[in-house]
Formats: structure tokens, sequence, C-alpha cells
């Protein structure tokens, strides 16, 4: 086992987590702060098939004994464990705000706590679940459900914990139990959990922390023991899971990333949509949901692009631990030459730069807000994710031109409109394709409502008991009517 380390003042290990103790593995992977690149973090312990199969067999042996227990029974380690995370929440922002560069203010204020509120939803979800019971033929029916064995969840590198807990809460809940592999690009707030885990006493194997890269994450998808996976990142990435689970005919959830519209009306209220539309900026535009294409009536096009200059040009860019910055850094030196590449190709092929379209300084992990006026809908900025602070800009005579540029790529997780028309609200909502759609706002998350993509954007829903149907195994029993 490594000696723990000390990131400004909050005590990490950094092993592995599995059957209720530190692992570690003879080879590490480095992180290191995205605003403070020359700083490095920790050397994370590096998994591979070895650490995979131990994590795999620690959540099979633990697995029957954790199914047993009653919804109410499994509830009280998870609200526990919320208990610790709320508890712990300035820490754990803390550290995640070194590690992914997330806003520091934003994590404890309400990311941390909606991690919290993550276990605490699902397992009153689960208590609360009513069996469907009905006659039919003469028999009496019930639709019961039963826990489907060692559930694997991979999450990205974006807000890491708050996406770790929203996987993990309903596989616990629904009676499955867990190995957990954060990406290896900001681990150290998932090395924070596992030692949560271990206060809130969990019985060892029911929650296990794996850390490393592709070999890691083969293993643990072609396992046969794991019965459910939940992943979201890349698409190349769930091409290689998607026919790892084929293999072993394991049910798999995607969330894939989107490309997403924000559709402004001439009707709407022009300065909120602009306001939000440079919101878009937030977290270095590493947001899988965000409307990165402003899609705007040309009536109202000058007003719009004047209001949205004026929000932009408010943003501040600096260290994720002040409260005055706004756009915080990228989280890795190859991703922000990913993005500059998409805004090199962009003006090469004759796209329009209206600002930015540069890294911020020289050697730094930002990209200066950056929007492009693509020569059209076929350009590659518009038609492939980029995934940092760049937005294209289109406008469109009509409803129908604006429906049909919102839905011309091959994504759809998500969707915004603004209008003032609440006939148009309903009617352009249902048209837009995305698996989320917003009328006059943004990012407003119910935690009951099904949750994914369409298209490349995803497969499956998670969300509420959508993700509890997810995690089981549904039985229908039928006992003949007057029989027994």
């Amino acid at each position: 086992m490594r000696e723990r380390i000390n990131i400004d003042g909050v005590s990490v290990s950094p092993d592995h987590f599995i059957g209720g103790k530190r692992v570690s593995s003879p080879e590490t992977f480095e992180t290191r702060c995205p605003f403070e690149w020359e700083r490095k973090l920790a050397d994370v312990s590096l998994g591979d098939a070895g650490i995979a199969r131990q994590a795999v067999q620690a959540a099979t042996d633990a697995f029957p004994a954790w199914a047993a227990l009653s919804p109410k029974e499994r509830a009280v380690y998870l609200h526990r464990l919320a208990d610790l995370i709320e508890a712990n929440r300035d820490a754990l922002g803390l550290v995640e705000c070194l590690d992914m560069a997330m806003l520091l203010e934003s994590l404890q204020l309400r990311v941390i706590s909606r991690a919290a509120l993550n276990f605490r939803n699902y397992a009153d979800l689960a208590i609360e679940y009513q069996e469907r019971v009905w006659s039919s033929k003469g028999t009496k029916n019930r639709v019961i459900r039963m826990p489907a064995g060692p559930a694997l969840i991979i999450t990205p590198w974006n807000a890491p914990f708050m996406l770790s807990t929203w996987k993990c809460a309903p596989a616990l809940a629904a009676g499955n139990t867990v190995i957990l592999k954060p990406a290896d690009w900001s681990p150290l707030s998932a090395c924070l959990l596992g030692d949560l885990i271990a206060e809130a006493d969990f019985p060892a194997g029911v929650f296990n922390i794996v850390q490393g890269g592709a070999e890691l994450g083969n293993a643990l998808t072609s396992d046969p023991d794991i019965k459910r996976i939940s992943f979201t990142g890349s698409i190349p990435t769930a091409r290689v899971i998607g026919r790892n689970a084929a293999e072993n005919i394991v049910p798999f959830t995607a969330e894939l990333g989107g490309k997403s519209a924000l559709l402004v009306f001439e009707d709407a209220d022009i300065d909120a949509a602009a306001k939000k539309a440079a919101g878009q900026y937030d977290d270095s535009g590493q947001v899988c949901m965000a409307g990165s294409r402003l899609i705007v009536q040309e009536s109202v096009k000058a007003r719009f692009l004047e209001r949205f200059h004026a929000y932009t040009d408010q943003h501040v860019l600096g260290d994720s631990r002040k409260s005055e910055t706004t756009v915080s850094a990228m989280i890795h030196p190859i991703h922000v030459e990913r993005v500059l590449g998409f805004i090199d190709r962009a003006r090469a092929s004759g796209d329009e730069i209206v600002r930015g379209g540069k890294r911020w300084k020289e050697g730094a992990n930002w990209v200066e807000p950056t929007l492009i006026v693509p020569k059209g809908n076929e350009s590659e900025v518009v038609q492939n994710e980029v995934f940092g602070p760049v937005l294209t800009f289109q406008t469109f005579t009509d409803e129908a031109e604006g429906v049909a540029l919102a839905n011309s790529t091959v994504y759809g997780l998500s969707g915004i409109i603004y209008t003032g028309d609440a006939e148009r609200a309903e009617r352009v909502g249902r048209q837009v394709r995305g698996g989320t759609v917003w009328v006059n706002t943004f990012l407003v998350r119910d935690l009951t409502a099904p949750f994914g993509g369409i298209g490349v954007s995803g497969l499956g829903r998670e969300g509420g008991h959508y993700a509890l149907d997810f995690h089981s195994d549904l039985k229908t029993l039928q006992i003949l009517e007057g029989s027994c």
C-alpha cells in the first residue's frame, strides 16, 4: 500500500479500493493540475488485468449478501454515505477542483451536494417501488425487480464525482455490487470516495474503485462475471465496450456526448437567450449537454450578437479556486491541442472565426471563448463534437428551417429552445431531436426523469426508475388463482 498524499491539506490515497481495502499496483500514472500544469498532484496506482479480476471477484463474492438485503436495509448505507459526502464537501470540492479544474465555488456550493442527493434519491426510490399486480386469464401476476449482479461503472473526466455517484447510486440501491472505474485524467475525487465508503461501513466488496487505462477497462468490460455496464465517454470507446458487452450478452448503457442546438426565435427574450448562450463557455465548454450550436432567427441576429458579445466579454479566465474566475482551464494539454485542431481546420476551410480562436496564454490549458460562423452546415466544426469553448453561429428565416438545422447532426443528446410563444414551445420542443430538450432554461435536472441520448449520443436511459429497472432483472411471477 502506498503512502497517502497531502493535497492542499487533504489526505488522499493513490491506491485502488477493492474488497474494503486499499490495494496498490507496481506501476503508476500521474495526474496534474490543469490550471497549474507544472504541478503534479499524485502518482496513482495503474490497474491492469489482474486488478480487474481482483475487483470483479470481490464484487461477485459480496453480491449474494448485498442482494439479499431489503431496499430499506441498503438505504441505511446509502444515506450514511450521503451524510459523509456532505460532511466532506469542501475537501471533495477542493481535490476535484485541483484535479479537473471545475470551478471551486460551483463544486462546494452545488455539485458535491448533488452527489449526496444522488444516493439519497435512489435509496428512497428503491424503497418506494410498487410492484405491478394484476389478474389475467385466471392468474394473479406480479412484476418483481431482482438484483442483476456486479455492475461496472465507467465515468468521464468532466464532473467525475457527481457523475460517478449518479451512476453508482442506482446500481447499489437496486441490490447490485459495484466496480467504479473513473477516468485516468481526473481520478482523485473517486480515491476520496473510497475512504467514505469505508467510513460508511459498507460490507467488503460491495463498492470497489479501480484506476487505470485501456488494459484495465478492456479486462473489466470483457469479464463474464460483470452483469451490467454503464458508461459515459467517447463514441470510439463505447464501440469497444459494446463489442465486449455483446460477447457476454450484458446490458449496456452509453451516454456519448452531443452537439446540441441552442435555437432562438424572434419572439424570445433575446437578452436571456444571449446570456444563456454566453454561459455555454462554462467549464471551458467541457459539458456534454452544452448548446454549442447557436441557431438564431435572422430578424434578431444583430440584437442577439450584441448582447452575446457583451456577456462573453464579462468572462474571466483563470485559477479555478478564485471566485472571480468564470471559465476554467481545460483538462489536459492533449485535449487543448485537439480543440485547437478543430479551430485551425475551420479557419483553413473558410469558416469565419468571429472571436477567440487561439490559446489564451502560451503553454496554458485555456482556449479563448471562440465563436465561429461556418461557411456551411456541413462544416466539421458544426457536425462534430469539439468539447471545448467553441460555439458556432447560424441563422434561419422560419420555424421549419430552424428545426431542420437543429436536427441536422448525427447527435441527439439535448436541445435548448428560446421562445415566448407557448404553442411554439410545445410544437418545436416535440420536434427537436434530443433525449432532453429545455425551453427558456438549461441544465435544470429532475433526478426522476429519464436521461440519455438519441443517435450516436447514446444507448438506453438512466435516471429515476429507469436506472433502477436497468440495474435489475425483471421477473413476472404468475400464480393460478385459487390454487394455493
